[in-house]
This record gives structure tokens, C-alpha cells and sequence, in this order.
């Protein structure tokens, strides 16, 4: 984009944080894992919100389950790597972005193939507990921003997601998978945000009988949209310290 195009398309921010932050934000580097429906949200509001290096990872393609509450999920790019598909939205954007698609499984096997020793912060958008356990081991001895989102599945109020460490969390399952898995592995610290709203439990069934996990429109994109924010603001901090 030509200078005052950027100017434009950043005018309303710059108004909030200052034209200082946002120049901070566009050499800043954030990875997010995962690119459901919080890590989508994340991503795009990263971007939106003038971070200029973004990676993306996830080894998944659009789904028609996705439509529900996806922002990448559309009739039109059903089948598409998610990956590339939040790229391709993300660059419609922001032309200028800098991003990175990588259309992986995260595991041991190919944690070698994304640096985060290059990366300013990193949002854990994903499902899997051996996948977010890697990047809490990383975190744990990297100077390296970490923020891992815990369960939004079969969740109805956004108002009660909160960020807090992992071991002052409660009601959510996969957190208390992870606190434990935290514990055994000797991890003294985990940024999280989760939801300490009961699970509602699953009114049907698939054709076997067995409950699926549910999810609805308007929690996981507010998580991702909360995870973009604490991002952001850590990003800036350092200035309004000053």
C-alpha cells in the first residue's frame, strides 16, 4: 500500500495507541496455532490491529461443520487449506502483511520447521494437549509471550472467558488436563484463557449415539478476538510505561 493508504486503513488505531505503538506493531511477529474459529479470529484481528509478521499453522482444510462459527468458512472456500485460506483473507486486508502459511500438523516430528525464537509472542489457538504441551515446554525456556486458549467447545456466555495462569484455573476440562500435564511436566507458569462456565452438555448425538462436542457462533471468535487484544497490548507495553 502506498503511505497514506497504510495511513488510512490505520488512522482509527493510531488514534487509540499512537502512531509510536503502531509502528512497534508493524515489526512486531506474533504465531498463532490453530485456525478454527478462535484462532481465525485472532489472526485476523492481529492484522487488523497492525501486526505486520504473522505466521499461520494448521494442518486442517474448511469443512462444512466449520460454517457454523469459522471466520474463514465459507461455501466458496470449502475443502481449502485453512491455512492458506486465512492467508489469502488476511492479504485482502492488508496487502502489506508479511505472512507465513504453514500447513502442518504441529508435533515433535515438525516443531523444527517454525523458529520461536523469531517470534515477539505466540497465540495457542489449538486442540490437541501433546500440541499445546510443546509450545508451554518452549515457553517455558524461551523468552517467548505465550498465550494458550483452553476449551470453548459446548460454551454459551463469552462474558466469562478470563485470562489467568494455569494453575488458578477451574471448571474447564482441557485446563485441568493441562494443569496437570503442567505439574508432571514441571512447568511453573502458563498464560491461559478459558472459560469458567460449566459445559453444557450435548442435547443430540451422532448416528452412534455418541455426543459430539458442540459449538456455537459467538464464543470461539471472542476468544480469538480477547487473545489478539492481551497480544497487542503486551506488544505495546513498553511504550505506555513510559
Amino acid at each position: 500500500m502506498a503511505p497514506d493508504e497504510r495511513e488510512g486503513m490505520f488512522s482509527r488505531t493510531a488514534a487509540v495507541i499512537g502512531k509510536e505503538a503502531l509502528e512497534r506493531l508493524s515489526r512486531s511477529r506474533v504465531a498463532v496455532f490453530g485456525l478454527g474459529g478462535v484462532g481465525a479470529a485472532c489472526a485476523e484481528a492481529l492484522v487488523r490491529g497492525g501486526v505486520g509478521h504473522v505466521a499461520l499453522i494448521d494442518h486442517d482444510s474448511v469443512k462444512m461443520s466449520n460454517l457454523n462459527r469459522q471466520l474463514i468458512a465459507l461455501h466458496s472456500t470449502l475443502g481449502q487449506m485453512k491455512a492458506e485460506a486465512v492467508s489469502h483473507r488476511l492479504l485482502d486486508i492488508n496487502p502489506d502483511a508479511k505472512l507465513i502459511a504453514y500447513p502442518l500438523f504441529y508435533d515433535s516430528e515438525t516443531q523444527d520447521r517454525i523458529d520461536l525464537a523469531e517470534y515477539d509472542a505466540v497465540c495457542d489457538c489449538m486442540d490437541t494437549l501433546t500440541a499445546k504441551m510443546l509450545l508451554a515446554k518452549k515457553a517455558a525456556i524461551l523468552p517467548l509471550y505465550l498465550l494458550s486458549c483452553m476449551g470453548t467447545g459446548n460454551r454459551l456466555d463469552p462474558t466469562r472467558l478470563r485470562i489467568a495462569d494455569i494453575y488458578q484455573t477451574s471448571v474447564c476440562p482441557l485446563a485441568r488436563r493441562m494443569r496437570k500435564t503442567c505439574r508432571d511436566e514441571g512447568i511453573p507458569s502458563l498464560r491461559v484463557l478459558y472459560s469458567d462456565e460449566e459445559p453444557v452438555r450435548a442435547v443430540a448425538g451422532d448416528e452412534k449415539g455418541r455426543h459430539l462436542p458442540g459449538s456455537v457462533s459467538f464464543v470461539p471468535p471472542v476468544a480469538g478476538m480477547i487473545m489478539a487484544g492481551n497480544v497487542i497490548r503486551h506488544l505495546i507495553q513498553s511504550l505506555q510505561d513510559r
